[in-house]
This record gives structure tokens, C-alpha cells and sequence, in this order.
């Protein structure tokens, strides 16, 4: 046997009859098995390889340039969702593979400046924008030179289904508590840090349910879902209550505050601005976009180029067509 069958027989020997097994993934353009990885694995991999991964490191979390190096950018969120998801995997006996490569493609298409730049690419593009379907059209359209990187349909189905939707695994369905997970609890840590919330202020009654710290809680949800789950995922219901109630309380006070917010308008702005501008000049479109523009037109290529961007490349961009070099910033 090679190390994969081996290890595909381990799979159907110790995990759930509910759990996906990667003997049974299947890929639009199938490829020759692996000796050594089985199917999810080389999705992981495929994933952990490729530019857009490497990307979230300069991508905005929640809060824009931020001063100091222990704020999360993208990519760190992303690497916390696939810790807390393979943990609730392995817990359930479900496949850790396949939600560790779900959970690290599963930010692949966000853009530059967070949420604001995907409300801002989703008011001035006619097409629409929501980066989970991007996540999806980054694996499958974009990388490996428009090739793709022809992932299972397990992967591309967590990943589409991350915020909205059922997917049809356990194991997608971990993905999206996990994500929530994640980001509600490092996010308080973050805004604590930034100095707009203090730990006390979260209500006593949540704090009292769920835990006074980020670990505490996030082991809270965990061990719920563990307990709770079979045929579906779920937390216990008072369990649930408090966690749709710490989000609610973090979207008044820090996705909403105007202090972690308050750069926001000048990074919309400026995502729009970088919108119109390639639109009426696609041919000053990089040469990788191409075919995009090709082949699916103007407003797809630019949408494409400009939800690709860090943070950092986008102001860049900005700099070099709307700053006289003259004047320096």
C-alpha cells in the first residue's frame, strides 16, 4: 500500500460514517492519485501554495494600518479559522484535511481594506461582489494563470457556503461556525488593544454565560458544538443565544464604531476611484488579466484586479496615478 492508501484506510477505519473520506472527492478534470497525499490534502496544499494565499498577509482584517504588529491582517485571521475548525474536526471525527483546506481558501477572493472595499467594489461594479463566491473564482478561475487550481468539489463547496448557504459536508458546515468564532473573538482583542473596548464592556450577561476571556469562550463554543452536534452542526441553544448576542454587540461597538471605522470612507473612496479608472482604461490592465477581460469583459477583469489587491499595492496604484511624484507622501 502507499502512504496515501494507507492513509485513506485509516480514514474509513476511525472517522464518523457522517465524515467525508477523500477516496471518494471528485475533481472537474480528475488527476492522477497521489502516493503520498490523499485528495484534501492536496487541496491544502494547492491552497497554501498559491499568490492569493500569500496575499491575506497584507490585507486588512477590521482595522486599517493599524500601529503595531499584533493586529490581525487576513491572513492571520485565516490561519486561527482553520486551527479552531480542524479542532471541532477532529473532536467530531470529521475530516480534518478537508476543513483545514476549506478554512485556508476560504478568505482567498477578500479585498484590499476588509469589508469596506467589498462594499465599496460591491456598490460601483454592476456585477456585484461578495467575496466568498470570489474565494470560489479565485481557486477556479484565477490562479495557476487562469487554470485554476482544480480543487475538489467538497473544498469549493465550503468555501462558497462559508457566510451564507449549507454546504453540503459536516465539515463545510464547521468551517462557517468557525469563521464567526474566530473573528468575534480576536476581534475583541484587537479593539481592546486599539483602545475602543475594554473587556467589562461586553454585557455581563454574555460574559457570565460564555467566559471572560477570548480562550475561555472560544473553548465555550467549541466544546458546545462538540456536544451538540450529529447529523448537523449546532451549539446547545443557550448557548447559541449568547453567541448571536456577543456578534450583535460587536457590530455596534466596533464594526460599527466610528474610531475603528474611521479611515474607512477614504479607503472606499479610493477603491472606487481605482474602479472607474481601470474601467474606462482596461488596457492598462496587467497582462495576467487578459484573458479576463477577453472573455468575460471590462467589468469582470477590473472587478478581478482590484479585489486581488493588498492594501498596500492598492494605495501604491492610487499614489502613481492620482499623486504628482512631486509631491511625495
Amino acid at each position: 500500500m502507499t502512504i496515501r492508501e494507507q492513509s485513506e484506510a485509516i480514514e474509513r477505519q476511525t472517522l464518523s460514517p457522517r465524515a467525508a473520506l477523500s477516496e471518494n472527492a471528485v475533481r472537474e478534470a480528475p488527476i492522477s492519485p497521489c502516493d503520498i497525499r490523499t485528495q484534501y490534502q492536496r487541496d491544502r496544499d494547492r491552497i497554501l501554495h498559491c499568490k492569493a494565499f500569500r496575499r491575506l498577509k497584507h490585507k486588512t482584517q477590521v482595522f486599517l494600518s493599524p500601529e503595531g504588529d499584533h493586529y490581525r491582517t487576513r491572513m492571520t485571521h485565516t490561519l486561527e479559522v482553520s486551527q479552531i475548525a480542524r479542532t471541532i474536526a477532529r473532536g467530531l471525527r470529521l475530516n480534518e484535511d478537508l476543513t483545514e483546506a476549506a478554512a485556508l481558501g476560504h478568505d482567498l477572493g477578500h479585498t484590499p481594506f476588509g469589508h469596506a472595499g467589498e462594499y465599496a467594489l460591491r456598490e460601483c461594479c454592476p456585477l456585484g461582489y461578495v467575496h466568498a463566491e470570489q474565494s470560489v473564482r479565485v481557486v477556479e478561475r484565477l490562479e495557476n494563470h487562469g487554470k485554476g487550481l482544480n480543487l475538489t468539489r467538497d473544498v469549493r463547496d465550503a468555501i462558497a457556503c462559508h457566510t451564507n448557504g449549507t454546504a453540503q459536508t459536516l465539515e463545510g458546515r464547521v468551517l462557517r461556525f468557525s469563521d464567526k468564532i474566530a473573528y468575534m473573538n480576536h476581534d475583541v482583542e484587537d479593539a481592546i488593544r486599539a483602545g475602543i473596548l475594554r473587556e467589562e464592556d461586553i454585557p455581563a450577561t454574555i460574559r457570565d454565560a460564555v467566559g471572560h476571556d477570548k480562550g475561555t469562550r472560544i473553548t465555550t463554543f467549541v466544546q458546545s458544538i462538540l456536544e451538540n452536534s450529529g447529523d448537523d452542526i449546532r451549539m446547545a441553544p443557550d448557548v447559541f443565544e449568547q453567541f448571536r448576542a456577543l456578534r450583535a454587540f460587536l457590530f455596534e461597538a466596533v464594526y460599527r464604531n466610528p474610531v475603528a471605522k474611521g479611515e474607512e470612507g477614504k479607503a472606499q473612496a479610493l477603491v472606487r476611484t481605482l474602479y472607474r479608472h481601470f474601467l474606462q482604461h482596461p488596457d492598462k490592465l496587467p497582462g495576467n488579466l487578459r484573458y479576463v477581460l477577453e472573455e468575460e469583459g471590462p467589468e469582470r477583469a477590473v472587478c478581478d484586479y482590484i479585489s486581488g489587491m493588498t492594501d498596500r499595492f492598492a494605495v501604491q496604484v492610487y499614489k502613481e496615478l492620482f499623486v504628482p511624484r512631486s509631491w511625495g507622501m
